[in-house]
């Protein structure tokens, strides 16, 4: 069974990788005219059911998937926590509209979290889609109800539009970003 599974996820992991190739030259671009982090980049695929891995931490020099994860999107107008948009989440930049916002993000300074592993990092939203995502108080965090594991066909629980993640893969991440000399790319895109 096990190695049914490895197989699955390696096919499944090899379709994203040539979805990413069309996204790694304009993420290193964007990164080199930006002065961000050139070493890796977070990608989050929303057109993927909230249930699957949809985070990918990148490699710039090869494109190798460095950590693949669960993560969250808003709620909008539906129950917090729930799962009600897994297959079709809505977007905005609005405050209030408890929703993620597309777009491309510098992961700014860590902070102290309400959340998870009392861990967070600002995003700085850098596109019209999601230029409202500080003040909104939109952040990179763990949360203890996000799985480590692929739930699918149960989705991700929702938020009010923070890339929530499980307390272990925001464990990874922190050791990946609290160290950085530049700040690191997160792209959302759909």
């Amino acid at each position: 069974m096990r190695i049914l599974i490895a197989i699955i996820l390696a096919i499944s992991l090899q379709n994203n990788e040539l979805d990413f190739q069309g996204k790694r030259e304009e993420a290193l671009t964007f990164c080199e005219n930006n002065n961000l982090n050139t070493d890796y980049y977070i990608l989050i695929d929303m057109s993927i059911h909230s249930g699957k891995n949809r985070l990918f931490m990148l490699n710039f020099k090869d494109d190798a998937i460095l950590k693949s994860a669960n993560v969250s999107h808003g709620c909008g107008d539906y129950p917090w926590s729930d799962d009600q948009t897994k297959e079709t989440p809505s977007f905005s930049n609005t405050p209030e509209s408890h929703l993620a916002s597309l777009g491309k993000y510098r992961i700014g300074k860590r902070g102290w979290s309400n959340w998870g592993i009392n861990v967070n990092y600002k995003l700085h939203g850098l596109d019209s889609t999601n230029s409202n995502a500080y003040n909104r108080i939109i952040v990179l965090h763990g949360w203890n109800a996000v799985n480590d594991e692929e739930i699918y066909p149960l989705g991700a629980p929702e938020g009010y539009g923070c890339p929530a993640v499980s307390n272990n893969t925001m464990r990874y991440l922190d050791l990946r970003l609290k160290n950085k000399k530049k700040d690191v790319l997160m792209w959302v895109y759909k």
